[in-house]
């Protein structure tokens, strides 16, 4: 039952070219950095990754998107504070974009790890995004009906975490990271403290160790925008 991995290279060395991926974060709160950049050093090609924006500067997402990881992204923000990786790759026709509201967004990355197949939402309804896809009116009033979504692997951040993978969140950094975590066929975790089995009051415990499949400890993880501000590029 202990799925520490000794380090995030090993840890992302199972993720293939062509894989579908869940990123945790909002913008940089609970953003796995430490996982991404050791998904760089590994290599895999053509993923679609699932995110809430499409990053920024030279780190992370914006990172892996520079390096010719992604295919495509399925986010809400394309354009976020300093988006000129994800923007030079769609303006030249290197990566493709499907744009999902926000709230929406959360709620198909819930329905895929709760079994739930589509819903309807009124969000985007008479606009581009609702395109294609069926509409039915309740109530008077008209929705459009979304599919859920699903991952082959999740990268998602914790503050605190046990070996048998159960995590705890610390403030903002919880967003997405546990929606994403039950999403996915394979969750890999990173974790700022790993604390002995049983430590961890259940009545704390946020992801379930049900989820995790991976758990790597990253005792001083670093912050997107505290790299963004010295301006680092990886690699």
């Amino acid at each position: 039952m202990d799925k520490t991995c000794e380090s995030a290279a090993k840890a992302v060395a199972q993720i293939p070219d062509g894989a579908t991926l869940m990123v945790g974060g909002f913008g940089g709160a609970g953003a796995p950095i430490e996982l991404m950049h050791a998904l760089i050093d590994h290599g895999p090609k053509n993923l679609t990754v699932i995110n809430n924006n499409a990053g920024n500067g030279h780190v992370g997402i914006a990172a892996m998107i520079e390096q010719g990881l992604v295919s495509k992204m399925i986010c809400s923000f394309p354009r976020s504070a300093d988006p000129l990786a994800f923007t030079e790759k769609f303006l030249a026709g290197e990566i493709d974009l499907e744009l999902v509201p926000q709230g929406t967004l959360a709620e198909r990355i819930r329905a895929g790890g709760a079994g739930i197949p589509a819903f309807y939402t009124p969000s985007g309804y008479g606009t581009e995004l609702a395109e294609g896809k069926p509409a039915a009116e309740f109530d008077g009033r008209m929705y459009i009906q979304e599919r859920a979504l699903k991952a082959d692997f999740a990268l998602i951040k914790a503050d605190k975490g046990d070996p048998m993978g159960n995590l705890t969140y610390r403030m903002a950094a919880r967003n997405f990271n546990p929606l994403m975590a039950m999403a996915a066929t394979c969750t890999i975790a990173q974790v700022a403290h790993i604390l002995p089995t049983g430590s961890i009051d259940p009545e704390h415990v946020i992801t379930p160790g049900i989820f995790i499949d991976s758990i790597v400890v990253i005792p001083n993880p670093v912050q997107e925008e505290m790299l963004n501000r010295r301006e680092a590029i990886y690699p």
